[in-house]
């Protein structure tokens, strides 16, 4: 499926002739993103159609690749027993996702089309707080048992694998189902086949429990570079697994979100191409809005020093100098300090040491940025304009650098996105400690009153 638009007209051709057998075959072997993709360019009818078409399997994949408003829309257009096949054939990992972004009623009203046991499967799942690995999770797994021979693990192994959702890895659980190992396939493939599973266990493995933020198993299968990373209750229970296609999905989201973040702008929930223009607008307005306000702060700073300017106008002259300066150093710090607390490399704890190794980096930047402002300043001003630059700038930079280190930390303790601490926030902020720094520098050096 290469040319889409080639497939999608030869589709279109073959639903006009009604001529099934010949969609069956086109689609065959799919990949269900480009399945999912000539689902959302057909029609309404001809989507219901040709979703009908599709084997079980390869309409379940596709199903949970389309935006949640698209998997409600066919949804509604299907059948009550088609809805029923359709959501039992998802992982309950992608069931939970696709339930927890709908109504209320809608949700209950799919999930009683469950059987019993799907229906425990995603309530469970269900029941964990948003972002949790909880919500992540799948049961779909293949755990042995440690007194078992490999040979018996490996009959397991085929029984039971065709309905895991991997068996590149390969659980050892005790008689309570307490994690005691997770072993490689190829151990297995390799042992002897009257070795016992306890013999090749090494015992040295990395969990994560159910509760704990997704951002972490991230974390985790980067760090430990895992393929699946089993979930645990607080007893070492074995509760689910977690697949690194899964955290692929999840490390994007969040990256997507933090960008947006930093732009000023309240994450999306749909893709931006399928936002509409009030989403776009309502999304943006209020963080532009409280901005304003901020940026307010800098006129009246100004107004209030309107003495000041009138008796040396060459002040005015460094004021875009400043302020933007002392935005963008507050910027950098802020970025680095953001991406460095989401990849886990700065803690939360670590307060202390993270600003004050920006205020040493600040003072660097200060005193090299001050000296090319006071050779600025001597060329426009004089001495003393020079003295004032060269003091003003090094102390701005000093400033905002401690402010986009300081600030993203202050937001994760109220309970915020650190992300928060955007490029427009800062910027905003530093313009008004900058001029106000500026213009106290100026008052007293110059001797005129601000």
């Amino acid at each position: 499926m290469s040319d889409n638009s080639k497939v999608m007209t030869e589709i279109r051709t073959l639903l006009g002739r009604k001529d099934w057998t010949g969609v069956r075959m086109l689609l065959r072997d799919a990949p269900p993103p480009d399945v999912a993709d000539v689902l959302l360019a057909l029609g309404k009818q001809e989507r219901v159609l040709l979703f009908r078409l599709l084997p079980r399997s390869l309409a379940s994949d596709a199903f949970s690749y389309l935006e949640p408003f698209k998997k409600d829309e066919l949804l509604k257009d299907l059948s009550d027993e088609e809805a029923r096949e359709l959501l039992a054939d998802l992982y309950p990992d992608d069931l939970a996702e696709f339930l927890e972004e709908m109504p209320g009623m809608a949700t209950q009203r799919l999930l009683n089309l469950l059987d019993p046991d799907d229906r425990k499967d995603a309530l469970n799942l269900l029941g964990y707080p948003e972002k949790s690995v909880g919500r992540l999770m799948t049961p779909y797994y293949v755990a042995v048992r440690p007194e078992w021979t490999v040979a018996q693990a490996l009959d397991h192994i085929r029984e039971r694998g065709r309905d895991s959702e991997t068996i590149h890895v390969i659980h050892v659980v005790d008689a309570r189902w307490r994690l005691l190992d997770t072993l490689s396939l190829r151990r297995f493939i390799l042992a002897g086949p009257d070795d016992t599973v306890e013999r090749i266990m090494d015992r040295s493995f990395v969990s994560i429990t159910a509760s704990e933020d997704r951002q972490e198993a991230v974390r985790l299968i980067q760090h430990y570079d895992l393929v699946t990373l089993p979930v645990v209750d607080s007893g070492g229970v074995l509760l689910g697994i977690v697949t690194v296609d899964d955290v692929l999905d999840v490390a994007q989201k969040e990256a997507t979100e933090d960008i947006q973040l930093s732009a000023a702008v309240s994450p999306l929930k749909i893709s931006y191409r399928d936002s509409g223009l009030w989403t776009l607008f309502s999304r943006r307005v209020g963080w532009l809005a409280a901005l304003v306000l901020v940026n307010m702060a800098s006129g009246g700073v100004i107004a209030y020093h309107e003495d000041l300017l009138t008796s040396s106008i060459a002040l005015t002259f460094f004021i875009p100098l400043l302020i933007a300066t002392g935005g963008n150093a507050g910027s950098q710090s802020a970025t680095l300090m953001v991406r460095a607390m989401a990849t886990g490399e700065v803690k939360p704890a670590q307060y202390t040491w993270a600003v004050g190794r920006e205020l040493v980096v600040g003072l660097i930047l200060g005193l090299a940025l001050g000296l090319l402002s006071w050779m600025l300043g001597f060329y426009r001003g004089g001495v003393q304009m020079a003295l004032v630059l060269f003091l003003a700038m090094a102390s701005i930079v000093v400033v905002t650098n401690i402010i986009g280190a300081g600030l993203p930390f202050i937001l994760y303790r109220l309970g915020m996105d650190p992300a928060v601490a955007s490029s427009p926030l800062v910027t905003s902020v530093a313009d008004v400690v900058g001029l106000i720094i500026y213009f106290f520098i100026a008052s007293n050096l110059m001797g005129i009153p601000g």
